[in-house]
């Protein structure tokens, strides 16, 4: 169960360096006046940067059997979920606030950079996360015995 619960974080990981780039590819300060983004710098760049480390700790942790690692990525993944759901909940307001963006090349429409998340890609990490965050838990509590 261990090694599932790697497999899924490497892939919640790499789902969500998608939806970074995405992120940062539209995300521009000169427009922040007009389509201010609703997800907070810090906000993303903690949610990625813990979710990462915690990946590497998890990975040392299976190296290592280490006990004291595994609660700390139990915690580390509290974390990076709460951090989560409070981005989806800015995200999920952002897109019904919005209306798709026109495709009109006569007309330029100002969206915050959050709104060209595809739903899909969202959603997909939504539940890679989910699937992450049982099978750490499960694993902690029941492979450690």
């Amino acid at each position: 169960m261990s090694t599932a619960a790697l497999f899924a974080w490497i892939a919640t990981v790499l789902v969500g360096l998608v939806l970074l780039i995405i992120w940062l590819m539209e995300y521009d300060r000169d427009f922040q006046s007009s389509a201010a983004t609703r997800l907070p710098v810090p906000v993303i760049s903690t949610h990625a940067l813990l979710g990462i480390g915690g990946l590497l700790v998890w990975g040392l942790y299976l190296v290592t059997d280490e006990e004291r690692l595994a609660w700390g990525t139990v915690a580390d993944l509290g974390v990076v979920v709460l951090l989560g759901l409070i981005m989806a909940a800015r995200w999920v307001g952002v897109y019904r606030a919005y209306a798709a963006p026109n495709l009109s090349p006569s007309r330029v429409v100002s969206v915050p950079p959050e709104r060209h998340f595809p739903r899909s890609v969202v959603a997909i990490h939504g539940i890679l996360a989910a699937s992450t965050l049982v099978l750490v838990v499960l694993s902690v509590l029941f492979d450690g015995s």
